[in-house]
């Protein structure tokens, strides 16, 4: 009897992006907070997709990819922007207005759970049994990093629940673009120049928004900020969303959502690094459960439709 060929998560096609989005994604929860002095929200979410979009875009020449967005495309494209590109993040900064960091990131852990249940809506993806019992486990851990972290929250319980609340709003976001890259729509159109038109679409969202709330453009010339903004879209947002959504279509949304679940982690082991960190041992106990739970979720097989 043959065995069973290996899931396609523990392979290094998937292991290898699937561990840089997560060292990338975990380093810009602290460039983040320092976006949040003098520039208006909005407008920081707007530089950050501008230097994104040109940035596919510039990649998809290079590698002399274009597309010719259809109907069906252009409000693929539309709702990618909105979801992903404006609502998600412009949540997600306003949410470390009220809470810390380290708070946001651990709520975001739990975009696995609309993630698998989305994805069983609407892509027909089920859940095995494996994949379940890790996904327990990893909740597990993220409740004990969530109750640390909301001890250590300095900003009083009004404004941790409505940072919490703003941050959970921003996770049912990142899920429906989640949901989007694992149709058979997105794999229609070449990966590059779609995210990039995607990019500076949702960066046109933030500019309106940020002109709504906020007036003309603001920005701010300390080297800080615009190494920020440039390191927020190159990396973290033209190269990351470029290596996480090909992993989405790879081993579906449930799976790829692990990638916030172990960022937290990874997030307090930078902050040890460089920030004077000390870890508790609910938030050490909590770090090992998240990193059980996704060994035992990665290697489960996904089960036929």
């Amino acid at each position: 009897m043959s065995e069973q060929p290996a899931p396609q998560s523990t392979r290094l096609a998937v292991l290898i992006p699937f561990g840089i989005v997560t060292l990338i994604w975990s380093s810009t929860w602290i460039v983040i907070t320092d976006q949040l002095a003098v520039v208006p929200i909005a407008w920081s979410v707007a530089y950050r997709f501008l230097v994104g979009g040109l940035t596919m875009l510039a990649y998809a020449a290079i590698k002399g990819e274009t597309v010719r967005l259809d109907a069906r495309g252009w409000r693929f494209v539309a709702a990618l922007a909105l979801t992903q590109f404006c609502l998600n993040f412009n949540f997600v900064y306003r949410a470390e207005t009220y809470i810390t960091s380290g708070l946001v990131a651990v709520v975001f852990a739990l975009l696995l759970v609309p993630n698998a249940v989305l994805g069983r809506i609407f892509l027909g993806q089920r859940l095995g049994r494996q994949l379940i019992a890790g996904s327990a486990v990893a909740m597990a851990g993220v409740a004990l990093l969530f109750v640390h972290e909301a001890r250590s929250d300095p900003h009083g319980p009004a404004a941790a629940l409505t940072g919490i609340g703003v941050a959970l709003i921003a996770v049912m976001s990142a899920s429906s673009a989640n949901i989007l890259q694992g149709t058979a729509t997105a794999r229609r159109y070449p990966m590059a120049p779609t995210l990039g038109i995607a990019m500076l679409l949702g960066a046109g969202m933030d500019a309106l928004v940020a002109w709504t709330l906020n007036g003309p453009p603001v920005i701010e010339l300390r080297l800080g900020y615009l190494a920020g903004v440039l390191y927020l879209g190159v990396f973290a947002s033209a190269l990351a969303f470029t290596l996480y959504f090909g992993v989405i279509r790879v081993i579906g949304p449930a799976k790829a959502a692990y990638s916030s679940v172990i960022i937290p982690v990874i997030a307090m082991l930078l902050s040890t690094l460089f920030e004077g960190y000390r870890w508790s041992w609910l938030a050490a106990a909590g770090a090992v459960l998240t990193m059980v739970g996704l060994v035992i979720a990665l290697r489960a097989r996904r089960p036929a439709r």
